[in-house]
């Protein structure tokens, strides 16, 4: 009887630059959609700067987009499992655009 070769099956290589292993912050996204596509786009507010760049645009199928709010629950409530409840501020959704000094320099 002839030896079987084994399937490669579902594995995917994947390869993490070490440029974009480093991340990006982002204290703000924004999320827009066409009836093809998500468009999320991941923002830096600095302090005092009225002006705020997109450091990251990433775009998904709808397909795609529902698996990643998937994804995301599934993670936040493994989360709050290891380290306890995630509180959010109900008065204001977005991170504040003039930040207040702390300290003096």
């Amino acid at each position: 009887m002839p030896e079987e070769k084994k399937k490669p099956g579902n594995q995917v290589n994947i390869e993490l630059p070490e440029n974009v292993a480093e991340g990006v912050y982002a204290n703000l996204a924004i999320i827009s959609h066409s009836q093809s596509e998500f468009v999320v786009d991941f923002i830096r507010l600095v302090p005092n700067v009225p002006k705020a760049k997109v450091k990251s645009r990433v775009i998904l199928t709808p397909q795609h987009a529902k698996r990643l709010l998937g994804a995301l629950q599934d993670n936040v409530v493994k989360f709050e499992k290891q380290f306890g409840p995630i509180t959010v501020a109900k008065k204001d959704p977005y991170p504040p655009m003039n930040f207040t000094p702390t300290a003096q320099a």
